[in-house]
């Protein structure tokens, strides 16, 4: 089938006499003689009206063409009079694939909740909103991909099966195998840091791009059962390194989009979180603020601030501390590095102080952590030590206690939860509206 998607018609600079598109019917009014009917294929916000002269087209054909319906129309693309679009289609054929009961076609011409909208996701891609974030979301893996490329990263496709826990918080996913047939216990990956660790140590610059899973009881609007996660890992590197290249691509990625998305953007700054635009932009105008963890907490106490959790020094931080240093009191992202060691996993190397770990996080507006990295652990008698400290049975990582034996090296990596990152450049305040078909505590559909 030889057609132009509407995209490409859109930014056509010349009339052309014969052009077929395809597409879903987004609305269609009637007037005396002729119809006009509004289709969109998905490849942009801006969809294509075509006008149907009556006299010409057959009415078993115009009939079936409802919100909804499946169409090829074939025409030519002439200037449109009409105000807000360059073209349309002076339409002399439409081919029906397939029709759409008007009665019970859920999405009419009205703004539709995001709560329906979830009940409904395998239609919500058709939505301006929707088909705007999935839009965007394929650009911005993009941006990534290109970001590594350029730097010379190897990307890497590590285990969604795994037998080790790399949080070592146990909050895993266990999976139902024939007996016998991994002779251990199964679990969804958290993370594909271990494995990277690993390819890192030879190939030198890695990152996987994959999914991740969680079995932790969350239903707030920043946890989802199944994400997808970046996590670059680099020998010969420290935590200085990495929060250079955490920084470094988190504004390649704004920058893309910025230059890409104009449109789908616009959308959003318009109907879901207003300034969103100058925001995005503002970010990549200074460098990202840094600040030790214990700094920050002496700002956090010392703001006046009545906060939810109450800020206590040797915690983790909970969302709205981050997003007062980020929104509040930086007003840019911030990276707070140099956690306390207890609150940290077992991989992340010790500071000579012995209290605090070289870890960071990357802290964003509207979003809170965005970025979570360390430096590694290279020394072999730290690591040990540090594994019986949590009751970690080293026979678990033996290959990965294996990379301190043969030719240890300083390297470290972090990770970067993609649906965190489209929240922050859509403005977009569930993470079950990132994701095409989420999943979350009590919700496995579609």
């Amino acid at each position: 089938m030889q057609r132009t998607l509407i995209a490409d018609a859109l930014e056509t600079e010349n009339p052309r006499e014969d052009i077929t598109l395809c597409g879903w019917v987004r609305t269609r009014r009637d007037l005396a003689g002729c119809s006009f009917i509004e289709i969109h294929d998905g490849s942009s916000l801006v969809g294509m009206q075509c006008v149907v002269d009556h006299a010409g087209l057959a009415h078993a054909a115009l009939d079936a063409v409802s919100t909804g319906a499946a169409l090829q129309v074939r025409g030519a693309l002439v200037p449109s009079p009409g105000k807000g679009q360059r073209w349309e289609v002076q339409t002399r054929e439409i081919d029906v694939f397939g029709p759409a009961d008007p009665q019970s076609y859920p999405l009419q011409k009205k703004r539709h909740s995001d709560e329906f909208l979830r009940g409904i996701a395998h239609l919500r891609a058709r939505t301006n909103k929707y088909g705007a974030a999935f839009r965007l979301r394929s650009q911005a893996a993009f941006a990534i991909h290109d970001f590594f490329r350029n730097r010379r990263f190897v990307l890497v496709h590590t285990p969604v099966l795994t037998g080790a826990d790399c949080e070592g918080a146990g909050e895993m996913f266990g999976v139902n195998t024939p007996a016998g047939f991994f002779h251990r216990p199964c679990h969804l990956t958290v993370s594909g840091q271990l494995e990277a660790e690993a390819l890192a140590m030879g190939l030198g610059r890695v990152y996987t791009f994959g999914p991740a899973f969680r079995a932790e009881n969350s239903n707030t609007a920043r946890h989802a059962a199944e994400f997808w996660m970046i996590e670059p890992e680099m020998a010969f590197a420290d935590l200085h390194d990495i929060m250079e290249l955490g920084e470094a691509l988190i504004r390649h990625v704004i920058e893309y989009v910025l230059a890409h998305c104009p449109d789908d953007l616009r959308l959003f700054d318009a109907y879901v979180d207003k300034g969103l635009v100058d925001r995005l932009a503002g970010m990549i105008v200074r460098p990202f603020a840094r600040v030790p963890y214990a700094e920050a907490v002496r700002i956090l106490k010392a703001s006046g601030k009545i906060f939810i959790h109450p800020v206590v020094f040797g915690t983790d931080m909970q969302t709205e501390h981050e997003r007062f240093l980020a929104e509040e009191h930086f007003c840019r992202p911030v990276i707070v590095y140099d956690y306390p060691r207890e609150i940290k996993a077992f991989y992340m190397r010790a500071n000579d102080d012995n209290e605090t770990v070289a870890a960071m996080d990357i802290l964003a507006p509207r979003v809170g952590e965005l970025v979570g990295g360390s430096q590694r652990e290279e020394r072999l008698d730290r690591l040990l030590a540090r594994l019986a400290e949590l009751g970690q049975n080293p026979d678990d990582y033996w290959w990965y206690l294996d990379l301190r034996r043969f030719g240890s090296a300083p390297h470290a990596g972090f990770g970067l939860g993609f649906e965190r990152l489209l929240m922050l450049l859509t403005g977009i305040s569930n993470i079950r509206d990132v994701l095409p078909f989420p999943r979350t505590p009590g919700s496995l559909e579609f």
